[in-house]
């Protein structure tokens, strides 16, 4: 009973930027976990970046120290900068949140419906 919004995709030049957006909504008592994933054409979706509610982060190696995920707990939304972009990136984007939905400890996830990244050679 989450519902999830990715917004900040399209297309860009290899070396720029985008900041991709994962807002959340629905029955949130806090947030445990948001997960950025991408899928390729013809290749398997993989974890890009993920940040857990004490804050730890983890990431991708093709993706580290390019990129950066952070989370603003007030608007419960995560964001994904994404700097020097490769084509390499090129990829359909979602995010998953997982919540906690009460205090008795019970969850939820949600998974947004996906942002179009496209890098250019």
């Amino acid at each position: 009973q989450v519902q999830v919004v990715e917004s900040g995709g399209g297309l860009v030049q290899a070396g720029g930027s985008l900041r991709l957006s994962c807002a959340a909504s629905g029955s949130i008592f806090r947030i445990n976990t948001i997960d950025w994933y991408r899928q390729a054409p013809g290749k398997q979706r993989e974890l890009v970046a993920a940040i857990t509610g004490d804050g730890r982060t983890n990431y991708a190696d093709s993706v580290k120290g390019r990129f950066t995920i952070s989370v603003d707990s007030a608007k419960n939304t995560a964001f994904l900068q994404m700097n020097d972009l490769e084509p390499e990136d090129t990829a359909v984007y979602n995010c998953n949140v997982e919540v906690m939905y009460d205090s008795s400890g019970g969850t939820w996830n949600g998974w947004g419906q996906g942002t179009q990244v496209t890098v250019s050679p």
